[in-house]
């Protein structure tokens, strides 16, 4: 059975910034293969003409799919499912899917649809990102420009959801397993700490909130979340449901808080606001105690990931220990051929303080 395809969905009001995250992740893309599914509609969009010129390697034009029938969550059956059967289809599958919805999109119908037969066998949701406009929600806007929201509204002929702004914004801060909180360059430092703090708050527990400028995120931090969003829906409560549709939608929903998530990195990039560093150690004495031992060491200083490898004393086999957040996952991945030592990388945002996670990564 060959491994479930990861899609990582990126959603965030008109003008927040995820296309500059997206062209910004395919410029470091790694020789990853990604596709792209773009939700623009009307003629406010473009982002196809902006992305198609990525780059061969990381994703050819018919790597590229745009929906242009209006809002991803009011056309899943008519309009996604099928782009992503034919995507699912090809003999070349990509290594990674990402679909950028519109800015008015519910996410929470959309996970939702990675659990349609014939789907759901062959592709996992690997995270869900939700890009804010710092400036603009601080300001208590939501977004920079509302009137070209309302356009974007009025340009789609098939949304049938008119959710107020301030719900949909809740509705894409309950499904985040990533809140990027882009424009911070225009905030003072106050500013952004009071913000991300209110956003941390606002999210499930083990979400993780960080800043950029440029939607400039590390890919080894925006991919490779491996979350399973779609088995995972009750968390992620929708606020209010505005469909036509649905008579009988609750108002009152209560977040869930009890939650964390497990997921990998590739290799390590430095960004202006975000750093990383390998710690070297000798071997370990048990790798049960050593991988409690880096969640601590995570929890304590807001580590992004953690990645590498580990010799345990007595065992021929090569310990391989990923972290995503406070969730570590180990396991043996074959006979240590190097010299019986641990090198892990660990990524952060800009300041972790090195020296004191150096000194807990090796006691």
């Amino acid at each position: 059975m060959p491994a479930k395809i990861p899609a990582t969905v990126v959603t965030g009001f008109l003008g927040a910034g995820k296309t500059t995250l997206i062209r910004h992740m395919l410029q470091n893309a790694d020789g990853r293969r990604i596709a792209l599914i773009i939700n623009e509609f009307g003629d406010l969009g473009v982002d196809g003409d902006i992305l198609k010129g990525c780059g061969d390697e990381t994703c050819r034009e018919e790597d590229v799919v745009e929906l242009s029938n209006g809002c991803i969550c009011c056309t899943v059956a008519d309009d996604f499912i099928p782009t992503m059967e034919k995507l699912l289809a090809r003999e070349d599958a990509p290594d990674h899917i990402v679909i950028e919805t519109s800015g008015l999109a519910l996410p929470q119908p959309l996970v939702r649809a990675f659990n349609w037969p014939g789907i759901s066998t062959k592709v996992t949701v690997d995270g869900v990102v939700t890009v804010v406009d710092g400036k603009a929600v601080n300001d208590g806007q939501f977004a920079h420009n509302l009137a070209a929201i309302d356009a974007q509204r009025a340009a789609d002929d098939n949304l049938d959801h008119e959710t107020p702004l301030s719900e949909l914004f809740e509705d894409q801060i309950a499904c985040a397993d990533m809140i990027v909180v882009n424009k911070t360059d225009l905030l003072s430092e106050a500013e952004a700490d009071t913000l991300t703090g209110k956003l941390k708050t606002d999210s499930r527990a083990g979400v993780q909130v960080v800043r950029t400028a440029m939607g400039a995120l590390p890919v080894d931090v925006l991919l490779g979340q491996g979350i399973g969003a779609e088995s995972d829906l009750d968390a992620r409560h929708e606020v209010h449901h505005h469909h036509h549709h649905d008579d009988d939608h609750e108002d009152d929903h209560h977040h869930d808080h009890e939650h964390e998530h497990g997921r990998t990195i590739e290799h390590a990039h430095s960004h202006d606001e975000f750093e990383s560093f390998i710690v070297s150690r000798p071997e370990i004495a048990d790798a049960t105690a050593f991988a409690e031992q880096v969640a601590d060491v995570i929890r304590a200083h807001n580590i992004l990931r953690l990645k590498g490898f580990a010799a345990v004393a007595g065992k021929p086999m090569r310990l391989t220990l990923q972290a995503v957040g406070p969730r570590v996952d180990t396991y043996f991945d074959g006979p240590l051929t190097g010299p019986r030592e641990t090198r892990l990388v660990v990524i952060g945002e800009a300041g972790l303080d090195q020296a004191a996670i150096t000194t807990a990564l090796s006691a």
